[in-house]
């Protein structure tokens, strides 16, 4: 299938993380707030059981692990769905155990191109959390989505009931209404608390701007140092070394500071000629003065001719 092979250009890798977060929870019943929730790699097999039903073994997929060991097993089960449907897409486990954000965001991004190339983008058939029922320590989630779909239940059955019966509600209203009490300070204080929210969302628009512009900016650097033309290169490896640390107790600046200096000092090595022009400038002052010297030592010699002559 030709979606298995999509570059780091094609237009699936455009999609941001808030597009990407209402797609799982929309097509799941979830409340992810970040991509890196998907980590553990359940959410990954239940996508592949919503496009391929029956094909991934629900009751191995673990909703609950924490650690990476039992992350891992999650992806042998997203590994073992692959191989069964000759899908050749690499994994990077280590990287998205981890809870990476960048490789987990490209991840997703992959699955939706691939969810939506399978189904068309339609998947209102397939339901969530009869599915997750087998699957491993899925209390908690089933329980929230329950609880979510509860409460939108019953805020449209209440706006329901508020509507149906207009007129009557406000003959009840009027005719056993106490006297309206005005509390001082009530509008405004609404009016401040309204101001603060729209303040606040504000702020949180500009962060996410904020966040996805740098997130372009890293992902286009990442897709330049994949160049095979110039992937080798000393400034390439030491741009590789600060998106991806391979100590994170270390800081990746001085780790990249490192390859730099021991760079150079290669360089400097295999560089015979700069140590001949070091040695020749040390040289060149010697010579100037034996020359000096010799002058010197010949005029003496001629004045003194000259004197004897006289």
């Amino acid at each position: 299938m030709g979606v298995t092979n999509i570059g780091m250009t094609d237009s699936a890798y455009f999609a941001g993380k808030n597009a990407i977060l209402a797609w799982i929870n929309s097509t799941l019943q979830l409340q992810l707030s970040k991509v890196k929730e998907a980590a553990s790699g359940a959410v990954q097999c239940q996508l592949m059981d919503a496009v391929h039903p029956g094909m991934v073994p629900m009751h191995k997929v673990n909703f609950n692990a924490k650690s990476e060991y039992e992350m891992l097993q999650n992806y042998k089960v997203l590994q073992a769905v692959f191989n069964k449907l000759k899908i050749k897409k690499h994994i990077e486990v280590n990287m998205l155990v981890k809870g990476r954000p960048l490789h987990n965001l490209e991840f997703m991004q992959w699955m939706k191109r691939y969810c939506d190339s399978v189904s068309g983008g339609m998947m209102n058939n397939y339901n969530a959390l009869e599915r997750r029922d087998s699957c491993k320590g899925v209390k908690e989630v089933n329980k929230k989505a329950t609880s979510i779909q509860t409460s939108s239940k019953a805020s449209s059955t209440g706006i329901r009931v508020n509507t149906s019966h207009p007129s009557r509600k406000s003959d009840t209203y009027s005719a056993n209404a106490p006297p309206k009490s005005s509390k001082p300070g009530t509008a405004q204080e609404l009016h401040a608390y309204e101001e603060q929210i729209a303040e606040i969302n504000l702020f949180v628009d500009s962060v996410e701007k904020e966040s996805e512009y740098y997130y372009t900016k890293l992902r286009d650097i990442n897709m330049l140092c994949k160049n095979p033309e110039i992937q080798d290169l000393a400034i390439v490896i030491d741009i590789r070394a600060i998106l991806y640390p391979t100590d994170l107790r270390s800081s990746p600046t001085e780790e990249a500071q490192l390859v730099i200096s021991e760079n150079e000092e290669q360089l400097l090595r295999l560089s015979p000629i700069l140590e001949n022009s070091a040695e020749q400038t040390k040289q060149e002052p010697q010579k100037r003065k034996g020359i000096s010297s010799a002058d010197s030592d010949f005029l003496f010699s001629s004045t003194t001719q000259r004197q004897r002559l006289s």
